[in-house]
């Protein structure tokens, strides 16, 4: 059935609403729950596969990693594009990444751009996309000792600080945090990501050696000069300055800050999350042990949740539910009793335990069960897995577990209302709903209304009950199944925000 958009047309579109809706007021909901991977770049770990793999065999695995999130009814992909200091992508600001070709530099060829690649690959099958930075890193072990040439902490020495066998941007250095802020401005200004993303790397996990005692002692992360240049500063203003570990935290409160309202003034629509360390601090709740980034990383993450400096809020609880000094529900609803903005909360999984190493693997059954405590967790709105390659592997039988369990329908991306919609908001209903004509299953056809939403939402009713299927954009076409029972379709646009449109509306064929 057509739905003309003359005046008949809208009486006609009244009185097909009348009879689609006698059995239900109106189309449900649709199920929302943000259901991402973690695609890790550094030292090739998901994706490419190796250095130096051609442009087609890198494009190739990437597209099958999208396809397979697509088969596990995912909706988002958390790509890394700045393993450190280094681009995945077109920048004028950071040299290729040797992750691409095996040299510092040098861009693919023939050329393409990895980012805006993924971006498209991502969105035409109904996916967000996320870019991954790691704000301060500087130079990965793994590409050895030396800063190349043509590094920006080679440019500029003073920014960068060598600590253990890794190169660090120095977060108390104004040209560190300013060269970091504009890579961020770069990538959300001009490429198509739905994300800016943030892992738990701020100072350097700590680096320990033997001292002359023999015993293991922590190594100071080298920033005399910064921590005695501000301390100078204020002094000489009257004022007494912050001990070394609160001027650190003070470092990464206003890097994160700044690039909360870079990311908001850049562009309307483009979330900014972070993926801190699970645990706050020991002791918050009372019954956790463990690491304490607020004392060894400087990253205070509540006040990040609590001052809504963040769109998302992903903790790595990489932790199994029985494991009581670090117990996933445990943390997740302390996290969830932190978040007075009430910003997304969706804690990352360590799913590349599944199946690793004699007695040290977990069940496929462990993951399914943390998205089912993250589903009982009011506030709490999804996962995110580390990383894509366990799931692209099928460790210990994941893709079965997750597509006969919690994924084996899909979902929406949860709505962010107090994100800036971009230019036209709400996107626009399909036009011109009709079913199709021919043998076979029914199949309902439709065109496009202004503007392009990331997906399409098909919900059917049938013998008094909704089901859902979720199509990318570039599809028109949904079938149906068997007639008979069919009682309504409706069919709606969803924005890569999860905004939906009106529904277009068709009775039973």
């Amino acid at each position: 059935m057509h739905q003309p958009s003359s005046l008949t047309g809208a009486l006609f579109a009244a009185a097909l609403i009348t009879s689609c809706w006698a059995a239900a007021s109106e189309p449900p909901e649709p199920p929302r729950e943000f259901r991402a991977a973690w695609i890790a770049t550094v030292a090739n770990i998901d994706w490419p596969s190796k250095k130096g793999l051609s442009v087609e065999q890198q494009q190739r695995e990437l597209i099958e990693l999208l396809d397979t999130a697509v088969r596990l009814n995912l909706n988002a992909i958390v790509l890394q594009a700045r393993p450190a200091c280094d681009a995945l992508y077109q920048s004028d600001l950071e040299p290729w990444s040797p992750y691409l070709t095996g040299e510092y530099g040098a861009a693919p060829e023939p050329f393409y751009d990895p980012l805006e690649f993924a971006c498209n690959e991502a969105h035409r099958r109904g996916l967000q996309l996320h870019a991954w930075l790691n704000p301060y890193r500087a130079w990965h072990s793994s590409g050895g000792d030396e800063l190349p040439e043509g590094h920006p902490g080679e440019r500029n020495p003073s920014m960068v600080r060598r600590y253990g066998a890794q190169w660090w941007l120095d977060p108390g250095d104004l040209d560190a945090s300013a060269h970091s802020l504009a890579v961020v401005k770069d990538i959300v200004t001009r490429y198509e990501v739905d994300g800016l993303h943030f892992d738990d790397y701020f100072y350097p996990y700590p680096v320990t050696e033997k001292n002359a005692d023999g015993e293991t002692v922590e190594v100071p992360f080298p920033d005399d000069a910064t921590y005695g240049a501000y301390a100078d500063k204020e002094e000489a203003a009257g004022r007494e300055p912050l001990a070394r570990d609160d001027w650190r935290r003070q470092n990464v409160n206003d890097f994160i800050h700044a690039v909360s309202r870079e990311v908001r003034g850049a562009k309307p629509g483009v979330l900014f999350g972070v993926s801190p360390f699970g645990i706050w601090r020991p002791r918050h709740p009372p019954s956790i042990q463990g690491f304490d980034p607020y004392d060894k990383l400087y990253a205070d993450a509540k006040l990040w949740l609590e001052e809504g400096w963040v769109d998302y809020f992903a903790p790595q609880l990489y932790w199994p539910i029985e494991q009581k000094p670090q117990s996933y529900p445990v943390l997740l609803r302390w996290w969830a009793g932190h978040n007075p903005q009430q910003r997304h909360l969706w804690p990352g999984l360590f799913t590349s335990r599944v199946g690793r190493g004699e007695g040290r693997g977990w069940e496929a059954d462990q993951i399914v069960r943390q998205i089912e405590v993250t589903r009982e967790v009011d506030g709490a709105g999804g996962n995110i897995h580390f990383s894509m390659k366990a799931l692209a592997r099928d460790y210990g039988g994941l893709i079965d577990a997750l597509q006969e369990g919690p994924y084996a329908q899909p979902a929406l991306v949860p709505r962010s209302p107090w994100v800036e919609q971009p230019q036209g908001g709400e996107p626009a209903a399909p036009s011109g709903a009709r079913w199709s004509s021919g043998a076979g299953d029914a199949k309902v056809v439709w065109e496009a209304g202004a503007g392009e939403p990331l997906v399409w939402v098909v919900q059917t009713l049938r013998d008094g009950r909704w089901s859902t299927a979720v199509l990318p954009a570039a599809r028109r076409e949904a079938t149906i199944g068997p007639a008979e029972g069919v009682e309504c379709v409706a069919i709606r646009a969803a924005s890569r925000l999860g905004e939906l449109s009106e529904a277009a509306l068709l009775d039973a064929p």
